[in-house]
C-alpha cells in the first residue's frame, strides 16, 4: 500500500482512538478530493484488522508491514473482513454507476450475519459516503445507529455538509487538509519517480495541495486550461464565442478528463477573483461562486451534458470581466 503524506493530527487522532481500547465505531473523513482520504481509511481500516489478529504492528502512523498476513489478503483483495462500498462500473466496462446503490449497503448484512474470521474486528470503508442514493443513505444510518460490536466504519467525504445530519452526527469528524507544498511535493515524486523537478514544481503549482488531483491531470495542459479561464475572466466574452470554443472542446469524450479538471478549477478561479472585490460586486461574485459550486458539484452525479454545463460555467467567469456588471439591470 502507497505511503501517506500529511495528515499527522488526523493520524495522531485515529492512533489514540484505537490504542486507547475504545475506537469509535464510525469516522468521518472530510476534505477536499485527491489529497489522501481513502488512502487513509484504507491504511485505517487495514491496521484496524492487523491490530486485531496480531502481531500489533510496530510500524509508526497507520502503517502494518508488507508481510503481516492481513496486509496480504488485504492486497490480493480477498480479506473476509473487510469490505469496500464503492460505486460500481457499468456493464459498458468504461464507466461509473451514478451512485452506490440500496443491495450494495444491504449486502453489509453478510458480513455482520457471521463470526469474523481473522480475528474479532470488521471494517467497513465507503469511498466515498456523498455518493449514496438516498435509500443507501437511510440503509447506512441504520447500521451506524446500532453499529454491529467490534466494527469499525470509515467514511470518505468531499462534501460533509451534504450528507444527512443524523449520519454526520454518529461519527467521529476528522478533517483532512490540503497538503503544504514540500509535503506535496515529496507525494509527487514518490508517485512519479519518472518526472522531473520542472514537472513536479509544476503539479504542486497545480494540485493545490491535493496530489491524487495532481496526477489525474498530469498531462491535460491544465495551464492552459487556466489560460482560457483567464481570458474570460479578463476580457469577457460579449459575443459568445470563447466559451462556446471552451465548451465544444470539453465536451469530446476524450476530453472526459480535463472536463473533469475544468469542473474542479472553475469555481476555485471564481473565488480568487471574489477575494479582490468589496461591496455588491463581492456579493455578486459570491452568488457567482454558489452557482458555479453547485453546478460543478452535480454535474457528473447527475449526468449532466458536458458542453452545457461548460457552456455555463464559462459564462460565470466572464460574468467577472471589469466593466462588466454583474447585478441583472
Amino acid at each position: 500500500m502507497s505511503a501517506l503524506f500529511g495528515h499527522e493530527k488526523a493520524i495522531s487522532a485515529f492512533r489514540a482512538g484505537l490504542e486507547s481500547g475504545r475506537l469509535h465505531h464510525a469516522w468521518l473523513l472530510a476534505g477536499p478530493r485527491g489529497i489522501g482520504k481513502t488512502l487513509f481509511a484504507d491504511k485505517a481500516a487495514l491496521r484496524v484488522l492487523a491490530d486485531a489478529a496480531g502481531p500489533r504492528a510496530s510500524l509508526p502512523e497507520l502503517d502494518v508491514p508488507e508481510d503481516h498476513p492481513a496486509a496480504r489478503l488485504i492486497a490480493a483483495g480477498s480479506h473476509p473482513d473487510l469490505m469496500r462500498l464503492e460505486r460500481l462500473v457499468k456493464d459498458s466496462g468504461t464507466e461509473l454507476a451514478r451512485s452506490i446503490t440500496v443491495d450494495q449497503v444491504r449486502s453489509l448484512q453478510r458480513l455482520f450475519a457471521t463470526t469474523p474470521s481473522m480475528s474479532p474486528w470488521r471494517a467497513v470503508v465507503v469511498d466515498a459516503v456523498d455518493d449514496l442514493e438516498t435509500a443507501g443513505a437511510n440503509a447506512l444510518l441504520k447500521n451506524l445507529e446500532e453499529p454491529p460490536p467490534d466494527t469499525v466504519f470509515l467514511l470518505v467525504s468531499h462534501a460533509p455538509e451534504r450528507l444527512l445530519p443524523t449520519i454526520r452526527s454518529r461519527c467521529r469528524l476528522l478533517r483532512l487538509a490540503p497538503l503544504a507544498d514540500d509535503v506535496m511535493a515529496s507525494a509527487l515524486e514518490a508517485a512519479l519517480p519518472d518526472a522531473e523537478a520542472e514537472e513536479i514544481a509544476a503539479l504542486v503549482e497545480v494540485g493545490k495541495g491535493a496530489p491524487g488531483r495532481a496526477v489525474a491531470w498530469r498531462g491535460l495542459d491544465v495551464e492552459g486550461l487556466d489560460r482560457e479561464m483567464e481570458a474570460l475572466v479578463r476580457e469577457g466574452d460579449p459575443f459568445n464565442a470563447r466559451r462556446s470554443a471552451l465548451a465544444q472542446s470539453l465536451a469530446l469524450k476524450s476530453a472526459q478528463p480535463r472536463y473533469e479538471a475544468f469542473l474542479a478549477r472553475a469555481p476555485s478561479r471564481i473565488a480568487a477573483a471574489a477575494k479582490t472585490l468589496d461591496g455588491p460586486a463581492l456579493a455578486d461574485a459570491l452568488k457567482l461562486w454558489e452557482g458555479a459550486s453547485a453546478l460543478a458539484a452535480n454535474a457528473q452525479r447527475l449526468s449532466l451534458d458536458p458542453q452545457t454545463t461548460a457552456f455555463e460555467l464559462a459564462g460565470m467567469l466572464a460574468e467577472l470581466a471589469p466593466g462588466r456588471a454583474l447585478r441583472a439591470a
